[in-house]
């Protein structure tokens, strides 16, 4: 077995987990949307591909190598029923007979072995994809864009620019136009694809930041299998294509484990605001109370006024009235630094241990102490901390 083959099956098997974690991730998002449903289809069409094609060169088989011309024949389909979902309409009837035919003649003749005409039969596989592509293409550019959302514009404009993205990929899996090729990258553009789809669909700050951590991973990655390349005594430009490829499917399949992962867990953990939206409390004490039972808030400490002897509660009294949370990085809080009331302030949060303190209410006097693990500040704590001041001072 050549180090090609090795290559080519480890980045399939890397495209096989990605597109499948991807496949979850769509149908954990909206299991019910007919749009979600076409995409799984036409994800699973391309999985099957990449894991058939993947077993045949790690098993040599060449019965499994012909039949797996069925799912590449029929990825055109996919294509298609993506783009109908997408327009919500119907493609011309003349495209849809092409596709199907294509996909039935192409695939039964790979069945039967006619793959073995290398050149005509990768030359004839390549132009109905490429014919696929184009005419989803052509069908998604000369759309009505008045008939559709404008956030549906901008998903059917992210999905054109990452077709154009994936396509030389693609080509580079037909080892009969390119035989030359070191490594077949379809996968790792398959890769590249799933994971811009699971980016689109979040939130703005979000997306940008998901881009970013995917653009450190792609360098890091290459950059790992550039290095990795010269463990071997004789390296040269192949085997470097071969080692980066590797690496770069490796970290993205990865990476989209660790993100759906982690997005199931806190989505079955029990947040701030969902513990108290879910409570039966209906008074500050008894949603205070609540609150003591969840993680963030487990190490917080109430003070009243008549606990606050020692920091003179009436000087605290005019500096708490113009804040609702104060964090102790922040200090000292527009302020100057020697102001009395300042100075009792940070002194409190230092005999508490504090890294916030969170005015219920400024006359009287009464505030909660907390303290927020380092692993948990990030700005959506900060905000649902926010969030439950202000519940807090409207409960009475």
């Amino acid at each position: 077995m050549t180090s090609s083959v090795i290559a080519n099956a480890i980045v399939n098997v890397c495209g096989v987990i990605g597109l499948v974690v991807a496949m979850l991730a769509l149908h954990r998002r909206d299991a019910q949307s007919p749009l979600t449903g076409r995409f799984l289809i036409a994800l699973g069409i391309v999985a099957l591909l990449f894991l058939v094609r993947s077993i045949a060169w790690l098993t040599a088989s060449s019965l499994l190598d012909d039949l797996s011309v069925i799912p590449a024949a029929a990825i055109p389909f996919g294509a298609l029923i993506v783009t109908e979902g997408m327009l919500r309409r119907h493609a011309p009837r003349a495209v849809k007979l092409a596709v199907i035919i294509g996909a039935v003649v192409l695939g039964l003749g790979g069945g039967l072995g006619l793959e073995r005409f290398d050149t005509p039969y990768a030359v004839a596989l390549a132009l109905f994809q490429l014919f696929g592509f184009a005419a989803c293409a052509v069908l998604l550019a000369a759309r009505d864009r008045q008939s559709l959302m404008a956030s549906e514009n901008r998903a059917i404009d992210r999905m054109t620019l990452g077709a154009v993205i994936v396509l030389p990929f693609i080509v580079t899996d037909f080892g009969a136009l390119m035989p030359n090729m070191p490594v077949k990258l379809g996968a790792l553009g398959a890769l590249l694809v799933v994971t811009a789809m699971l980016i689109a669909g979040s939130s703005g700050e979000a997306r940008w930041h998901a881009v970013l951590l995917t653009v450190l991973r792609l360098v890091s990655s290459a950059l790992l299998g550039l290095v990795a390349a010269f463990v071997a005594p004789d390296v040269d430009a192949a085997q470097v294509v071969r080692f980066c490829a590797i690496a770069v499917s490796g970290v993205l399949a990865i990476g989209l484990m660790t993100d759906t992962l982690r997005s199931l867990l806190e989505s079955r953990a029990s947040g701030v605001l969902s513990s108290v939206a879910s409570s039966p409390a209906t008074t500050r004490d008894q949603l205070i109370a609540e609150l003591l039972r969840h993680p963030l808030f487990e190490s917080a400490r109430r003070y009243r006024e008549d606990e606050l002897a020692a920091y003179d509660p009436l000087l605290l009294r005019h500096r708490l009235a113009s804040h609702r949370v104060l964090r102790r990085a922040d200090a000292p809080w527009g302020h100057q630094p020697i102001d009395p009331a300042v100075e009792r302030l940070a002194s409190l949060m230092a005999a508490s241990n504090a890294t916030h303190l969170v005015v219920l209410s400024s006359d009287p006097v009464d505030i909660l102490a907390l303290a927020v693990p380092v692993t948990s500040a990030d700005p959506a704590t900060e905000t649902a901390i926010a969030l439950v001041q202000r519940i807090l001072i409207m409960a009475t």
